[in-house]
């Protein structure tokens, strides 16, 4: 029973140069790297063959056919496999005996798919070693057609979540025009921007046109003008993308190239003191060891396979050997000791690659299938010719596409796609430092069926990177944004690409690249780096503050002094000053205002709801009572000088004492109004955390606004009526009287609080406070010593002016 096989062993390819890139390609070459696969073909069939539990009394062949590297040499090798002549002819075969079982086609889609459309006709059996295809796996297209590799369902979250790994989010993108790059694109794509991974750009090179290409093609692509750093590469590596891949390597120096096991980095010699490949991470899908394989490699010459023109080819180009043309099988000048182990790296490497496995497995695969083939059927006559096994291939399929086995590396083989679901892929970082090293190192290990933060496992140390340096590139569009900023996306530009803004007012960011700074709760504020919030200090105009302290002091000192300025008028209650201007009246604005000095003791220290309420309230009605008495004593003074005729009404009004009640008439109208306003929307207590950075002021928030002000407005009346009465009586003849003191009260008094309604509108939190405060000291103290300072003066310095002798001696004079 033999397999036939069908391999790329020849390409196209750059010649070895010494600097710069090539300006032409290369014709048609030997492909030592793909050789590898025959030797994993030999080494299966002849473990299989060794096997006396496997295929007993039965021997496995192999043919093997040049596939490409244009499909016009596909097609004419392919035919003349099929027909058994050099002179095709379609539908005619001059085999006599058919011996061929099963056939392995790779390692390209182009390959494969050429070949498997012509196989189906037959239902031929065909395996695949190269990487797994979409469009091959359409069972109602290519029936017949096992794929040996697994599909690459996790491979683009493999990449992005490398590249998060590394903190990289910018990162380039090369691919073959094909589907198979586009269908890896559509995965990667939106992973990409699930993690905030963003494209610095996308070249898609058509594939097939390597002789198309100019050097504009080289030196003009996106991957050399753009200063990106990590590059991803996807693609077949005899398309234009590998021609291209091997023409940059001497142009892009500094680059981190993450790339799949299909790529074989190869490289020309050169002198370089580090290689433009080197520190390239590879995802190779994970496999198990066969670990007889190497030796075997070493065992393969064309002394052992004579009838092998292939490697009969790598003799005469690498140990300088001479093939009978006549014969193809004659060396000379051959040294007995050459060894593939003896070629460079770059051209065969011993270790058994992801295509040499699967070739290893899919050998397997038809001898196990033939196997079982032997055992159900070898009793059936139909199957019997003089003792020698016959019947067509394509009854295989039934059993090939259910088999399923153990290999010697431990990994159980199957070809249903649906069972090959889960991928473990193995890291693998490319060393070639010294140049021609070409060491490929297991750095970690993604498997995409572990939770999230386990699938990726990665020993940093190990990775050698290709700036000499050990410490990891950085890759980005735009440098992080520190704790204190935050990113700030530019128009028409990727989401990777920002500048970095400081966060704005109450609000921090404690992280590095947050989209939005985040605010500090109200009892919070940010330090001035925007990193975090600190607790707020609370606040109010306390007592032992400067300021409460000094306003606390004038109030308990103008208090003291009202205190005193009435123990003066009762002392001298008997003097004409203080009989002549109704000393009851003044005693009651002395302790009105003494009231309203200590009212002003209710804004300082700790709120409460208690002091909120009373400080109003107290205000309120304590100025009125003050401002009700001024227009008493004024509406007294004109009463006085307007009953001069005896039997006129006004004189009546001034004996009965008409003027004492506007006070309490006066009073108990503000009292309304405050009761209106503690009942609908009394005062409370606030906490202000927006007007002084970093402090809570605790203040007392008015309730009512218009209830605050119809208090203010109803006080406004009243001082507008005094002011007017004492400014109508202020040139009254007498020898005391005080409408004059009464009118230039009433001035400061009005002008006080005027001023205070546009200062206290445009002050907030304690501010505020000490506004109303002021104002109250100061229209206090602007009644007091304009209205009883002068009294006071003439009592206490000029006694004598205060007696009925002394007024008569000046009304005599006058």
């Amino acid at each position: 029973m033999v397999i036939s096989v069908f391999l790329p062993l020849y390409t196209y390819q750059t010649s070895p140069h010494t600097e710069g890139p090539d300006k032409d390609i290369s014709l048609k070459q030997s492909h030592p790297n793909n050789y590898q696969f025959v030797v994993a073909l030999k080494f299966a069939i002849e473990e299989i063959n060794r096997n006396a539990l496997l295929l007993p009394n039965m021997s496995l062949g192999y043919g093997i056919y040049n596939a490409g590297p244009t499909q016009d040499d596909t097609l004419y090798i392919f035919f003349i496999w099929l027909t058994g002549q050099n002179n095709i002819f379609p539908n005619y075969s001059c085999r006599s005996v058919e011996k061929s079982v099963a056939a392995i086609t790779g390692t390209t889609f182009e390959i494969s798919s050429l070949i498997g459309t012509f196989l189906e006709l037959y239902k031929y059996p065909q395996l695949t070693i190269g990487p797994f295809e979409i469009n091959m796996n359409d069972s109602a297209k290519f029936p017949s057609l096992y794929q040996m590799a697994s599909k690459e369902s996790s491979l683009a979250l493999g990449m992005v979540t490398l590249i998060v790994h590394f903190r990289w989010n910018w990162v380039g993108l090369v691919i073959s025009d094909d589907e198979k790059s586009v269908h890896f694109v559509s995965d990667l794509i939106p992973e990409m921007e699930k993690r905030r991974v963003c494209l610095a750009f996308m070249q898609m090179i058509p594939a097939n046109q390597m002789f198309q290409m100019q050097n504009d093609d080289v030196y003009n692509s996106p991957i050399v003008s753009n200063s990106v750093k990590v590059i991803i590469i996807y693609g077949t590596t005899d398309s234009t993308v590998g021609v291209l891949f091997r023409r940059w390597e001497h142009i892009l120096p500094w680059k981190i190239w993450v790339t799949t096991s299909e790529w074989e980095v190869i490289t020309s010699m050169r002198h370089f003191i580090l290689d433009s490949f080197h520190g390239t991470l590879i995802f190779s899908q994970h496999h198990g060891e066969i670990s007889t394989f190497k030796e075997f490699a070493k065992t393969v010459t064309p002394s052992k396979y004579p009838e092998d023109i292939f490697l009969a080819r790598l003799w005469e180009n690498y140990f300088n050997c001479s093939i009978s043309k006549a014969s193809c099988k004659s060396f000379k000048n051959c040294s007995s000791r050459g060894s593939l182990e003896w070629l460079p790296w770059y051209h065969h490497d011993m270790a058994m690659s992801h295509g040499s496995y699967h070739m290893y497995n899919a050998v397997y695969a038809v001898a196990h299938t033939l196997h079982k083939m032997v055992m159900h059927e070898a009793d059936k006559q139909e199957i019997k010719n003089g003792g020698k096994m016959k019947f067509p291939p394509w009854k295989l399929n039934h059993i090939l596409k259910n088999i399923q086995f153990m290999n010697a590396g431990g990994d159980s083989v199957t070809l249903k796609p649906s069972e090959k679901v889960h991928v473990d892929y193995d890291i693998l970082n490319f060393w070639n430092f010294p140049q021609g090293l070409g060491y490929k190192v297991k750095v970690g290990t993604f498997s995409s069926y572990l939770p999230p933060g386990q699938q990726l496992s990665l020993s940093e140390d190990k990775i050698e990177w290709n700036t000499g340096i050990r410490q990891t590139p950085i890759s980005v569009c735009s440098e992080s944004c520190g704790p204190g900023f935050r990113k700030s996306l530019q128009e028409g530009r990727p989401s990777c690409c920002f500048i970095c803004s400081f966060c704005p007012e109450n609000e921090i960011s404690n992280s590095t690249d947050v989209d939005q700074c985040v605010k500090c709760p109200d009892d919070q504020y940010p330090n001035t780096e925007r990193t975090h919030c600190l607790q707020k200090d609370v606040t109010f105009l306390a007592y032992e503050s400067p300021l409460g302290m000094t306003l606390a002091t004038l109030a308990l000192w103008f208090s003291s002094l009202t205190t005193l300025v009435l123990v003066v008028f009762v002392k001298h209650q008997k003097t004409p000053v203080v009989k002549a201007n109704n000393s009851t009246l003044s005693y009651i604005l002395l302790i009105s205002l003494n009231f309203c000095f200590l009212c002003s003791l209710l804004f300082i220290g700790h709120p409460n709801t208690a002091t909120c309420i009373l400080q109003q309230t107290a205000f309120g009605v304590v100025f009125t009572m003050a401002v009700s008495t001024i227009l008493a004593k004024t509406i007294t003074v004109v009463l006085a000088f307007k009953s001069t005729a005896p039997g006129r009404s006004m004189r009546r009004a001034l004996i009965s004492g008409t003027p004492k009640f506007i006070i309490p008439i006066c009073t108990l109208a503000q009292l309304i109004i405050c009761g209106v306003w503690l009942g609908t929307s009394p005062p409370f207590v606030e906490t202000d955390a927006h007007t002084e950075h970093g402090q809570i002021i605790i203040v007392c928030n008015k309730g009512s606004v218009t209830a605050f002000y119809c208090v203010l407005g109803y006080l406004g009346a009243l001082s507008v009526g005094s002011f007017t009465v004492a400014f109508l009586a202020r040139n009254l003849p007498d020898t005391f009287n005080e409408a004059k003191f009464l009118t230039f009260s009433m001035l400061v008094f009005c002008s006080v609080w005027i001023t205070f309604l546009p200062v206290y509108h445009s002050t907030k939190g304690k501010v505020m406070v000490v506004v109303e405060v002021f104002s109250i000291l100061a229209s206090s103290a602007g009644l007091l010593s304009c209205i009883f300072i002068p009294k006071c003066y003439i009592i206490l310095m000029r006694p004598d002016k205060n007696s009925l002798k002394a007024i008569r001696n000046r009304d005599r004079w006058k």
